[in-house]
């Protein structure tokens, strides 16, 4: 009798309506990857024999594989959120130190400042300087200074771009003369303890193509005590030499402990041309301390931290994995997998490198569940245990009819 293929029919069709209610149950689930229950032939077989004279023994579930094709990208605008745009999966570190992978981003910030997911998992990532440039391939759980503030940076440079005006009269060549003033400007410096210390440039033109640069007015007027430098235009406005060769301002901390130091000034982009004076460009180096404000993730993986005195720092950048096999690994639960024989050992990379997928900041990606094709393979497996039980039915009428033979 063929009961045992009707039965084996049952077992394999509810084991598919399984699979399919554990996928219609997370339509909704960050990053969950659909499966797929994938049946195989059951059949008897003896040495020497050949051709389809048995009838089989019916059919079972082969795997269950998974589906790893990619998921609606939904923006969130939650700044630790992250949706993994193309191959590759973040890698983390699981409470018990082993490792996992995941590509749901729905990421957090614990007490101690490291990017956990909800499970309590630390992110992996490899150590960057502050400009965001790797430096090791060696991965250790990303952590944001939230703790502490970043500490104050001393002015070590200045650069200045500006433009002086050629029509100007000489220095002294007239009365009244021209004041000081007049071609001026101004910035903030900070000495080692962040404490902040104006810094003030005046130029005077001393000779055709030829200005004087001064940090005191008063002292230009009578001396050249404060005399920074010389600057040397071409008939063309541009700058072809300052005396000395390598400009330094002396700035002077108000702690005596600190005294004065010397700042480089960069003047090479300074111009002169028969416009009014004007300023396009001052900036320097230093910054006083600051706390961490929010944060940035990069396409690249790059953390951009943002700070309360308007620095912006990397603090790192996520790792990403890869396998040859992704089917082979295997689903733990809250959206992580972990390595197996089958799916080989992982290949590690960073964002958008290779083959790597980008991160989507902002973002999380969707389920790859389509309810709709998943309603109806659950109709199809439905009338598919259907049949099976009307085998089995049909089965046992036919043995009922052979037990009331007379």
């Amino acid at each position: 009798m063929g009961f045992q293929q009707g039965l084996s029919g049952l077992n394999a069709t509810s084991r598919n309506l399984d699979v399919i209610g554990h996928n219609i149950a997370n339509a909704n689930t960050t990053g969950m990857k659909a499966s797929r229950a994938e049946y195989g032939e059951l059949v008897a077989s003896s040495l020497g024999t050949g051709g389809g004279s048995s009838a089989g023994l019916g059919v079972e579930v082969s795997t269950v594989s998974q589906q790893f094709t990619q998921g609606n990208i939904t923006v969130t605008n939650n700044d630790l959120d992250v949706a993994v745009n193309g191959a590759g999966f973040l890698q983390l570190e699981l409470p018990d130190g082993s490792a996992a992978f995941t590509r749901a981003g729905e990421l957090k910030l614990d007490r101690f400042g490291f990017i956990v997911t909800n499970t309590g998992a630390q992110v992996l990532g490899y150590q960057t300087d502050i400009a965001g440039n790797r430096l090791s391939f060696a991965t250790n759980p990303i952590q944001l200074p939230t703790a502490a503030p970043i500490g104050a940076n001393q002015t070590t440079a200045i650069t200045a771009e500006f433009n002086v005006d050629a029509e100007a009269v000489v220095w002294n060549s007239v009365v009244p003369n021209t004041p000081l003033t007049t071609y001026g400007t101004s910035l903030t410096a900070y000495d080692s303890q962040g404490v902040e210390i104006p810094v003030s440039m005046y130029m005077r033109k001393v000779a055709n193509d030829q200005w004087q640069i001064y940090t005191d007015p008063t002292s230009a007027a009578t001396a050249t005590a404060s005399a920074v430098g010389l600057l040397n235009f071409g008939t063309n406005g541009l700058l072809t030499s300052t005396v000395p060769a390598a400009l330094t301002v002396p700035i002077t901390s108000p702690n005596p402990a600190i005294g004065t130091f010397n700042v480089t000034l960069d003047v090479a982009t300074v111009t002169q041309y028969g416009a009014r004076f004007a300023v396009s460009d001052l900036s320097q180096d230093g910054y006083p301390p600051g706390e961490l404000v929010g944060v940035k993730i990069e396409e690249n993986g790059v953390i951009l931290a943002r700070y309360s005195n308007g620095e912006t720092q990397a603090a790192g950048q996520f790792a990403m994995v890869n396998f040859r096999n992704v089917q082979g690994l295997a689903p733990t639960g809250h959206g992580q997998w972990i390595e197996t024989l089958e799916s080989g050992q992982p290949i590690q990379g960073a964002p958008t490198e290779g083959k790597f997928g980008s991160l989507r900041a902002g973002a999380l990606e969707d389920s790859n569940v389509d309810l709709t094709q998943e309603l109806v393979n659950m109709m199809t497996a439905q009338r598919a245990y259907q049949a099976n039980a009307q085998t089995i039915k049909t089965q046992d009428q036919v043995l009922q009819t052979l037990v009331n033979l007379r």
